[in-house]
């Protein structure tokens, strides 16, 4: 017996220093840690439980038979953050540059497996260098079970991606079907081809950066949903984010326990709003004030910055925030902004997470370039996704909430809960300026007159009054009792039920 508990412990030391100490050299110069010291800074201290520790893969390929490194590639396990249990597989870079193979897909499948039998969340860690070459078709088949699993637990279990070095061919498209990517500056990139397949096919030269970099992902392709300094930043951060959601679609995102008063009055918010209609204004600024502590987890910050997305809390609950950015584009839906907001919604409907709404939209972006990019089709997902959805759904119009763009953004029409208008709320077709040229056209040369008829128009229309008279706001807000209104709102919409005719599943406006 003694014997065999010494060869264990042999095995495990064996098995953690993964592909030898020259490799974990080697990751540590590139600025990056291992699979293992990720895990420690990921999960609570102590919490770590691995499977599958020992497995190999069992390939005779290339010579293959002969290189067998413990783990084969992949860590996996299940943890706590924050006294949470969440599930986690973590790619050893030093272990065949983490490339995936029969052996280690199943690895993966069996993390997923757990995850969902357990409803709890699924994180992966990437750091690899695709598929084993020399398993061919078992590494290809390998990859496509993991993604039959992403599937199967989408809107289930929360699902996150975290890139921390390469991230290319297969394995692009397992962290491309889950809730959320994160990446690292610097040492992280995704693509699905390489810059010398891309050389080789369309001539381009382009450096892995260029190609698929954290800035690319999170300001061009929208494919990443945030980027961090460092391996150490970007575990505390998807800590932070794991505690605002709910384990799966059966559970509630945990309660955290806050001092921030209820009824806190936020006087500069009576000011926030600009007299002119035309100056810019920072919407941020208003979610920070209304939400618990001024803690704010945006999501896809750097892109389409017309709008805002992220979760806050109220009173200790979790929201999901959607704002207009005035400080952008005027805060016009766009394409991108609508596909943005889109799936933001969705995610929140999914997991029973309430949506606070802040309106400050004068309309569709106009122009070519929008509509040959299919605006119909992308803004209608944002209809879509508000209309669909089934959770508390409270807004407050700031500001303007013009044309289509105010039917897109969570009103009452799309079985908007509780909504409300500040004063300064202009609730219109268009802005007078545009109305009065269509209703008066004969009369555009009277420049008197078009005077006169735009005061008109602004009198009537381009306040909250009209709307309120007929119930499409069900009450005109002072801004500085806003935190308090959207709590009470929230707290009043607690036991809220409503579902949707029962479908296979639905068709959105892909």
């Amino acid at each position: 017996m003694e014997d065999i508990i010494k060869e264990l412990e042999a095995r495990r030391l064996n098995a953690k220093l993964g592909g030898g100490q020259k490799r974990i050299d080697s990751q540590h110069k590139k600025g990056k840690l291992t699979a293992r010291e990720r895990i420690s800074l990921l999960l609570d201290e102590d919490s770590f439980e691995e499977y599958d520790m020992f497995v190999e893969h069992d390939s005779h390929e290339f010579d293959m038979q002969n290189q067998k490194i413990p783990g084969d590639g992949v860590v996996i396990g299940s943890g706590l953050i924050n006294g949470r249990t969440v599930f986690v597989y973590v790619k050893d870079f030093t272990v065949f540059g983490g490339s995936l193979s029969l052996a280690h897909s199943k690895k993966i499948n069996k993390i997923q497996d757990m995850a969902l039998k357990n409803n709890a969340p699924l994180i992966g860690v990437l750091d690899a260098g695709g598929a084993r070459i020399q398993e061919g078709i078992d590494s290809l088949g390998g990859y496509a079970e993991v993604f039959q699993r992403n599937v199967l637990a989408s809107g289930v279990i929360p699902q996150i991606s975290i890139i921390m070095g390469p991230c290319a061919g297969g394995d692009v498209y397992s962290p491309a079907l889950t809730d959320f990517i994160f990446m690292v500056k610097d040492t992280s990139y995704m693509f699905v081809t390489g810059p010398d397949v891309v050389k080789t096919v369309t001539n381009e030269e382009v450096t892995s950066e260029q190609l698929g970099g954290s800035e690319i992902h999170t300001t061009v392709s929208s494919v990443a949903d945030g980027a961090y300094e460092n391996d150490l930043e970007a575990m505390e951060q998807i800590r932070d984010l794991i505690d605002f959601l709910p384990s799966s679609n059966i559970n509630d995102a945990p309660i955290k326990k806050t001092e921030d008063p209820i009824d806190r009055v936020e006087d500069s918010l009576d000011t926030l709003v600009p007299d002119n209609s035309n100056t810019p204004y920072d919407i941020k600024e208003l979610v920070l004030k209304v939400i618990d502590e001024g803690d704010f987890f945006e999501i896809q910050e750097k892109f389409a910055q017309n709008i805002v997305t992220g979760f806050g809390r109220f009173n200790g609950f979790t929201a999901g925030i959607i704002g207009n950015q005035p400080l952008h584009l005027a805060g016009v839906l766009d394409s991108d902004a609508s596909r943005k907001a889109a799936r933001f919604v969705r995610f929140c409907d999914a997991f029973s997470i309430p949506l606070v709404t802040f309106v400050d939209v004068p309309g569709f972006l106009p122009g070519t370039s929008q509509e040959y990019g299919g605006l119909i089709k992308n803004g209608a997902k944002l209809l879509y996704a508000y209309a669909e959805a089934t959770v508390p759904k409270v807004t407050i119009i700031t500001r303007k909430a013009y044309g289509g763009a105010y039917c897109v953004m969570a009103p009452k029409h799309l079985r908007g809960d509780i909504n409300y208008a500040w004063p300064s709320a202009e609730i219109a077709v268009m802005g007078a300026k545009g109305a009065v040229e269509i209703i008066y056209r004969n009369d555009l040369e009277d420049s008197k007159k078009i005077a006169e008829y735009t005061e008109a128009y602004e009198d009537r229309f381009l306040n909250p009054f009209v709307a309120a008279e007929r119930g499409y706001v069900d009450d005109v807000i002072m801004p500085h009792n806003s935190r308090n209104r959207i709590i009470k709102a929230l707290k009043m919409l607690r036991n809220k039920k409503l579902s949707n005719p029962w479908k296979k599943h639905d068709n959105l406006p892909l």
